[in-house]
């Protein structure tokens, strides 16, 4: 294969699977490549993603592949303070030195952020957010993540949790325990892995669903399912996607009075469902402390490639 200019790798771990890119400038993908993610083995997590790097480097051309820039998106930070990885859903990966191992087993320099970083990175670069300022990114799957770009720059923060909008409390949570129609009573609201109750990742993450239509008397559904029933009018399901779009509204609503974002870009299982978008904006504006709400709310363009894209991204083009 002959060489291409500018090719950037691109690394997205995940719980279940490892997926790696190879990026040309312009974007285009020349190579894509998955792997099982090794399960609570972080010396197997390392080997894993340097031997992907290694075969997407291979099939990208001899010159280009020895030239690209690698990052890596991880479910999770590195702590500016320890330079250790913290907060992430991926146990094993914490307290580790991931980048500087992974530099090592490599060989060469890695850039590396969270994944919804990586996510609203890539959908401000060419994704349903180019050309808009200010972006925020929202991941709503397993669990409920954010990222912020501005200017074409994704923004972490002195902390590197800027976007983590899933640990705040769930905003304007009603008194009422269970709420009218069933559900999860918001006050305290669920415990977190956290060590919190209420957050907003326990109501807005597909676990987070499935618990609060369980509680009001349903039988045993995942998310999808639920959406489903939601859209055959099916009431209880569909009381259920009345309190998700409202809560999801509030959350949003929060963040839009702080950001002032000018799109939202949702990602992840749950921003596949119909109706979503509608429902949410119908409701957002109560909360927001504006007139009017302007705010575009769109999903994501490359779906779950956002993420491994995004990853490629925190290298610029041709960088040394």
């Amino acid at each position: 294969m002959p060489a291409e200019p500018g090719v950037r790798i691109g690394i997205d771990l995940g719980g279940t699977k490892i997926e790696g890119v190879a990026l040309t400038e312009d974007g285009r993908e020349i190579v894509r490549r998955r792997v099982p993610t090794p399960a609570g083995d972080y010396g197997g997590t390392v080997r894993a993603v340097a031997d992907l790097v290694a075969e997407i480097a291979g099939n990208a051309g001899s010159e280009a592949g020895s030239e690209a820039s690698v990052g890596v998106a991880i479910p999770g930070t590195v702590s500016p303070a320890t330079g250790l990885v913290k907060n992430a859903n991926s146990t094993c990966l914490i307290g580790h030195a991931f980048d500087k191992d992974l530099e090592a087993a490599i060989g060469r320099p890695i850039r590396m952020a969270n994944d919804a970083n990586c996510f609203a990175l890539s959908e401000a670069a060419d994704g349903a957010a180019a050309g808009f300022a200010v972006v925020f990114g929202v991941i709503i799957g397993t669990g409920t993540g954010g990222g912020v770009v501005v200017n074409g720059q994704g923004v972490t923060g002195p902390n590197a949790i800027a976007g983590e909008w899933g640990h705040n409390p769930l905003p304007w949570a009603h008194q009422d325990a269970p709420p009218r129609g069933g559900g999860v009573a918001e006050q305290p609201g669920p415990a977190c892995y956290c060590g919190k109750f209420g957050c907003i990742e326990t109501f807005l993450s597909g676990p987070g669903l499935e618990r609060d239509y369980a509680a009001a008397g349903g039988e045993t559904k995942d998310a999808a399912a639920i959406a489903r029933a939601a859209a055959m009018r099916e009431p209880r399901a569909r009381a259920a996607m009345d309190r998700y779009e409202d809560r999801m509204a509030r959350a949003l609503a929060s963040v839009i009075n702080v950001l002032d974002p000018d799109i939202v870009v949702l990602g992840g299982g749950l921003s596949n469902i119909e109706g979503l978008y509608e429902g949410v904006r119908a409701r957002w504006s109560r909360y927001v402390f504006s007139d009017e709400t302007s705010t575009l709310l769109v999903p994501a363009r490359h779906g779950g490639a956002s993420g491994v894209r995004g990853a490629a991204r925190l290298w610029p083009p041709n960088a040394d």
